[in-house]
């Protein structure tokens, strides 16, 4: 069963990420994606993640289709302007592409090339209404397509965010430009969670919360420190700091967020990154 069509019969829906290589040898990618293939209904395909030039998506997301993964094409809107952004939507939907997940996307002077020119010519609402458009069968200046697509577009919230409100507005018109689901930032206040839940509710969209698996009290402190909308609880960051084994703890931790919400939202977007082949651990310590 698809992505979307497990969404909509109430799966409890299971996502995980990949991350294109920098370089042309993707035989390290490869093997995670055949790990995770049978394990997950569907794999993320970061764009130039962090604003660290890597493989193209559009490339990556072929390459899952050949091994017969369903991608959801991650897109930001940092590196390409209108004409690039609505280009490569058609070029994902000539290859089988179906699910699209909107983002703006982090500035390069995050990343690697610090010197390059970020674009931004549209935020991650005006790329969901020209997904939107595309699906419709008319270009972002009204031009008719000849051959429209069928995109399954999402797009993320940040539930943990201080204040929510300006996070809760923008979730808002995500969902009035098309948003059909939602991936989370990764979530450790189930408390705060479930309040967000509670809101979004009414909008009847399925949320998958975001799991970031900690693999050490080190990192838990650098998320609260650096990354916004993260707050890792002291009592997690002591449980990782008292851990013989923190990876191990941080995969028992995951396991256990993941029981905790299987009856609260739609499913679980897993992030491991740079340790992808531990997503199946984190699977099997939640009972899935």
């Amino acid at each position: 069963m698809g992505f979307k069509e497990a969404l909509a019969n109430g799966e409890f829906v299971v996502t995980a990420e990949v991350g294109p290589p920098k370089g042309t040898d993707i035989s390290e990618m490869v093997h995670h994606v055949k790990m995770l293939k049978d394990k997950v209904h569907a794999l993320n395909v970061t764009d130039n993640q962090s604003a660290v030039m890597r493989v193209s998506t559009i490339a990556v997301t072929k390459v899952l289709l050949d091994l017969g993964v369903e991608p959801i094409f991650q897109m930001t809107c940092r590196d390409r302007n209108r004409l690039g952004l609505q280009s490569d939507l058609l070029g994902a939907a000539i290859f089988g592409v179906k699910n699209v997940l909107a983002l703006t996307g982090d500035h390069t002077l995050l990343g690697d090339h610090k010197d390059a020119k970020p674009v931004f010519d549209l935020e991650s609402v005006q790329l969901l209404q020209v997904i939107n458009r595309l699906n419709e069968g008319f270009d972002m200046a009204g031009n008719e397509l000849k051959g429209k697509t069928d995109f399954f577009a999402g797009a993320i919230v940040t539930p943990e965010a201080n204040p929510l409100e300006p996070q809760f507005a923008k979730f808002e018109k995500k969902v009035e430009a098309g948003a059909k689901f939602f991936q989370t930032q990764a979530v450790y206040d189930l408390k705060k969670f479930h309040t967000f839940i509670e809101r979004a509710g009414k909008y009847n969209v399925p949320i998958l919360a975001g799991i970031l698996l900690l693999k050490s009290a080190g990192m838990a402190k650098y998320l609260n420190k650096f990354v916004a909308g993260i707050s890792v609880p002291d009592e997690l960051i002591q449980e990782l700091a008292d851990a013989e084994k923190p990876l191990e703890k941080g995969i028992e931790i995951a396991g256990r967020q993941i029981r905790e919400l299987r009856q609260v939202c739609a499913g679980v977007h897993v992030m491991a990154i740079g340790t992808e082949d531990k997503v199946p651990d984190i699977l099997a310590a939640a009972g899935l």
